[in-house]
């Protein structure tokens, strides 16, 4: 397939998915290589934002989704406000900020952190999709780990956890705890092999 070709089935993937595409998955698609998509996926941005379209093709983590431009946030926020789900409360984003610096991690990790039942939060997070499941710590009972999505990079405007700002500096009480959560994991996996 010639590179015009290329470029324009890519963003006709990316159009219809309405959602983040990974990469691996577009090559399958498009029946090409890894630098080649990422080659036209980078060119696709840099014409968008050079012409100042009303659409930016966005990488996030290992996959690539078309999204409206930044700078008319406001005429589509106005136009479907409709649509806006609530903004998320307070102890919504506790949650999610210990989940997103410290995942993966189980809902009472979360508790404990945060010194109070999380498990509403918790839900209400699942259910927008900003966290999800990312398997299960091998104890016993099992418990669910969570993990951030990539709607939640989406939502917050970054293009992976590595942008995320720096945490102040723990407490002593924090470190402590920590500390004795990495000594215990590091028990439990030591007893595992």
């Amino acid at each position: 397939m010639e590179l015009k070709e290329l470029e324009r089935s890519l963003e006709a993937v990316l159009f219809a998915a309405g959602e983040p595409v990974p990469v691996e998955r577009l090559c399958l698609g498009l029946d090409s290589d890894r630098p080649t998509i990422d080659a036209v996926a980078q060119k696709l941005m840099d014409q968008y934002k050079y012409e100042r379209r009303g659409i930016r093709l966005v990488r996030l983590d290992a996959s690539y989704q078309l999204c409206s431009a930044p700078e008319y946030a406001d005429h589509v926020r106005k136009t479907l406000e409709s649509r806006r789900p609530p903004k998320l409360s307070p102890p919504a984003l506790e949650v999610l900020a210990v989940i997103a610096y410290f995942q993966p991690v189980t809902r009472a990790y979360v508790d404990q952190v945060r010194g109070v039942d999380s498990s509403y939060t918790v839900g209400l997070l699942l259910e927008r999709e900003l966290i999800e499941e990312g398997g299960r710590l091998p104890v016993p009972g099992r418990p669910i780990l969570y993990k951030t999505t990539k709607n939640f990079l989406r939502c917050f405007g970054l293009t992976s956890l590595e942008e995320l700002p720096a945490l102040p500096e723990l407490p002593k009480e924090g470190e402590q705890m920590t500390l004795k959560l990495e000594q215990a994991a590091a028990a439990l996996q030591e007893e595992e092999t």
